[in-house]
């Protein structure tokens, strides 16, 4: 005699069935994690290359590489204009080129929006995908307006004082005034908007003492010369170093949410990425004519 017996499974069977089952997802999920990381330096990168080439192409067209903030004591036609706005044509942003142009001509104050909406416009390429606090627009805090970021800050030097790199306020370098080797000189290099959403700006900014610096220039060993009361931080020399986006004193420095370090864009349109442990090359790498021999890391 035949008899029909139901199937199932114990409860001890299906416990061991939802352990394989999680223990499957905490192996999966961190190496998920990891390659969309991967992918996101990687686009981030590319986004630095397209920067760098847009140099270039500045470079060959007027003979110099864009200043890195232009001021000319107050009195230039495109004043506090950052590096990366003067590249907008190069970068396929011929349209906004335009409208700036326009804009500057109406008010010259880049903190008059309207007419400036450059100001609160954000352009992909100049922002990392995984910079989290540059990919919208913000409000600054002191000034009570909105802005638009970029995560890539041009390398000034050592810090605002040295004016021994390749982008900083009225600089107008060559490619060929980079003794040091263009493969061995830093052009830009990442660092998220500042906590409070004041530096940082792509468009336009006055930056420290009107240099630029924290907002779209930077030192490699830069200092705090603002008030205490503006950014409750220590004069410094700031380095290299990992950053978080609740501190303030990390504007400082270059820093990126990558694991590790940091893309670097060098003058000769080339990327690295420069782990935090090579924080020490950095001030070589940032000089233009120090003379210095550096190996890569």
């Amino acid at each position: 005699m035949r008899t029909n017996r139901c199937l199932a499974f114990t409860l001890i069977e299906v416990l061991i069935v939802i352990a394989i089952i999680g223990i499957l997802i905490g192996l999966l999920l961190p190496t998920v994690q990891r390659i969309r990381d991967a992918a996101a330096r990687i686009k981030c990168a590319n986004n630095l290359r397209q920067i760098a080439l847009a140099a270039h192409n500045y470079n060959d067209s007027l003979r110099a590489l864009p200043a890195g903030m232009r001021y000319q004591k107050g009195r230039d036609p495109y004043l506090l204009m950052s590096w990366l706005t003067q590249l907008l044509p190069f970068v396929e942003q011929d349209s906004l080129w335009r409208v700036t142009q326009t804009a500057y001509a109406q008010s010259q104050w880049p903190l008059n929006n309207p007419p400036h909406v450059g100001l609160t416009t954000v352009v992909p390429v100049f922002v990392c995908p995984s910079d989290s606090l540059a990919r919208d627009v913000e409000e600054a805090q002191r000034e009570h307006i909105s802005v638009a970021f970029t995560s890539y800050l041009g390398v000034e030097g050592k810090d605002l004082t040295t004016l021994d790199g390749v982008l900083f306020r009225d600089s107008r370098i060559r490619l060929t005034d980079i003794t040091d080797g263009a493969s061995q000189t830093l052009l830009a290099g990442e660092r998220p908007p500042s906590a409070d959403f004041q530096f940082g700006w792509w468009y336009a900014g006055a930056g420290q003492l009107f240099t630029g610096s924290g907002d779209m220039v930077l030192g490699v060993q830069e200092k705090n010369v603002l008030p205490y009361a503006l950014v409750p931080c220590p004069q410094g020399v700031y380095s290299y170093g990992p950053g978080s986006i609740r501190n303030q004193c990390d504007m400082f420095h270059f820093w990126s949410f990558h694991v590790g370090g940091a893309n670097f864009a060098f003058a000769d349109g080339s990327i690295h990425f420069i782990p935090y442990s090579a924080a020490r090359v950095l001030p070589a790498l940032a000089s233009r004519s120090g003379g210095e021999v550096v190996e890569l890391p």
